[in-house]
């Protein structure tokens, strides 16, 4: 049966936050004691003033999340460094030497629309989402003076559905505006009785709650490219408008379009077929409660112990009896013993409180990667290259593989993707060449991060060259096994080498066939020159009358009508 639209956001709407609503309570613990101004769960908590931390005593979990979220963006969406490559899925096509510039023009031109546009910004807001809440989500919209604009949201603010493969491909969210600037949005004219009447009034700061949901169209023409034929469907409504008098009621403020979902959704780590993933500041959740609690305790210790309670004679009593620290209690000072003494003694070992602490605290930078990222920091200031990066926490980096690999697939390789699109469409690109005309181009990630997980590689052909030389002092032959021009080329692409830097093999051709050119004719010259040499001392031998060493041999290679030795 047909459906107006509004009941159907709400109805799909209502699913989207009765699978979200498992993971609520767990996440609101997570923000309170990590990141207590994230997380909205009410369209109203925006511009929430006031004091949010009031849960956090001791800051060493906010301050390794904020490591962990600056340590993945210098590592793995660094401005200051290229971090992407373009290339194709042919192999043989990607060492073309046209094809290889085109791709780096390509990549050049993507690395400036990153730049100018938010999409930096973006990458550390979702990186310090997914290690606190393990789930991010952004829009990607088109736009005309940057290319790209990204929306991201907090969790809170969306709620999310997969597809059969485990894929994020629906997104909804309700959120608040304005009447100007639904107006500005959507036109006057589509927003419910109430709004236009504000509007019209002027009161253009009054508020309206707008529901948003982006999610595949089922019911299409693919042979059509407006916006209502396109393969992702995004909708708007004005929630509470159906009981509205008006020719609009219950429709969609807007109905549009994308041609490929706009949403980039990583998650941290998932478990197939869950919607939202787990963080490091879920699993560091308990840490983090016993560091507040130890803080709260030793603070309090040190307050009984500075300033205990006391105990006062009855005869001074004017108040009842206070337990606090600098408290007064009354007792009956009649005996020998009376007078003003403390009520009871604190003898804590701040000793032991102070190392479970630092345990705790070593177990929270464990969690969030601390300690590996502050080394990754010190590259620059250190020359230390990614494979020393592997060499020294190559446990470190091989559990967090896996959520590498995860963000390379959710996040980041759909953004390069979804931007190349975008760049095309804007003409930004060069032409591109005939040989690469109908394959797909891939992307390759060579950030430190990502050098470092391939790391193993180069020191696998590291230790192959070693070795080689180690063998080759005793039989030297063995170096005719190792290709070292592959060698060099496949060294290049492991560490994400600028393809400026390296010799194209045709070229490499040419410049090997020159030199052996000029080493024979240099070889050729320098036996002409040793010939003359010993012709010359040769002439000085005498061998009779008239005749010398050197005229006997040009004798013996004169045939008739030749110049006899005596006439040259």
């Amino acid at each position: 049966m047909e459906t107006k639209p509004a009941e159907w956001m709400n109805r799909r709407m209502k699913a989207l936050l009765a699978d979200r609503t498992q993971f609520d309570a767990h996440v609101r613990s997570v923000a309170e004691n990590l990141l207590p101004r994230h997380s909205r769960f009410q369209t109203t908590d925006r511009n929430r003033g006031g004091d949010r931390n009031h849960n956090i005593i001791d800051s060493a979990g906010t301050q390794a999340l904020r490591v962990l979220s600056a340590g993945m963006m210098a590592g793995m969406t660094s401005p200051a460094r290229p971090w992407i490559k373009l290339t194709t899925q042919d192999t043989d096509l990607a060492k073309d030497p046209g094809v290889k510039m085109w791709l780096a023009d390509c990549t050049r031109i993507m690395e400036r629309v990153f730049r100018k546009s938010n999409t930096y910004n973006m990458l550390h807001f979702t990186y310090r989402e997914l290690g606190a809440f393990g789930t991010g989500c952004t829009i990607t919209e088109d736009n005309f003076e940057r290319v790209i604009h990204h929306s991201p949201m907090t969790f809170g603010e969306y709620a999310l559905a997969l597809d059969h493969e485990g894929n994020v491909n629906t997104i909804g969210r309700d959120f608040e505006l304005s009447v100007e600037q639904a107006a500005g949005w959507f036109g006057v004219e589509n927003l419910s009785e109430t709004a236009r009447n504000a509007y019209a009034n002027g009161n253009y700061d009054a508020k309206l709650t707008v529901r948003h949901i982006i999610e595949p169209r089922v019911d299409r023409n693919p042979m059509k490219m407006d916006a209502r034929n396109k393969a992702w469907k995004s909708c708007y409504t004005e929630l509470g408008r159906e009981g509205q008098n008006a020719t609009n009621t219950g429709q969609y403020l807007r109905e549009s379009g994308y041609r490929f979902f706009p949403g980039l959704c990583p998650r941290w780590d998932v478990l197939f077929n869950d919607t939202y993933g787990s963080s490091p500041g879920m699993e560091a959740l308990g840490d983090l409660l016993q560091l507040q609690q130890e803080q709260y305790r030793k603070s309090q210790s040190i307050d009984y112990m500075a300033d205990p309670p006391l105990q006062v004679p009855v005869s001074l009593r004017n108040s009842g009896a206070d337990l606090l620290p600098g408290g007064v209690s009354y007792y009956d000072g009649s005996g020998p013993n009376s007078g003003i003494r403390s009520a009871f003694e604190v003898k804590l070992d701040l000793g032991l409180l102070l190392e479970d602490i630092g345990e705790v605290k070593q177990r929270i930078n464990s969690a969030f990667y601390a300690d590996m990222f502050l080394m990754l920091s010190n590259i620059d200031h250190t020359g230390m290259t990614a494979t020393e990066v592997a060499e020294r926490h190559e446990e470190k980096l091989l559990l967090l593989g896996p959520v590498i690999e995860r963000l390379h697939t959710e996040l980041l390789e759909p953004l390069v993707l979804s931007t190349f699109t975008r760049m095309v469409d804007a003409g930004i690109t060069p032409q591109v060449p005939e040989q690469l005309a109908g394959h797909p181009l891939e992307v390759e990630f060579i950030s430190t991060l990502a050098q470092a997980q391939r790391a193993v590689g180069v020191n696998s052909i590291d230790r192959l060259v070693g070795h080689i030389g180690v063998l080759a002092n005793a039989k030297p032959e063995v170096v005719d096994n190792y290709d070292a021009d592959a060698s060099v080329e496949r060294y290049a692409d492991m560490l994400g080498v600028d393809p400026d830097l390296i010799v194209p093999g045709d070229r490499v051709a040419l410049i090997r066939q020159d030199r052996a050119k000029a080493q024979q004719a240099a070889q050729a010259a320098e036996i002409a020159d040793k010939a003359a040499g010993a012709m010359a001392k040769m002439g000085t031998i005498s061998t009779g009358p008239g005749t010398n060493a050197g005229s006997d041999i040009l004798n013996m290679f004169s045939g008739y009508q030749s110049p006899s030795g005596v006439e040259l």
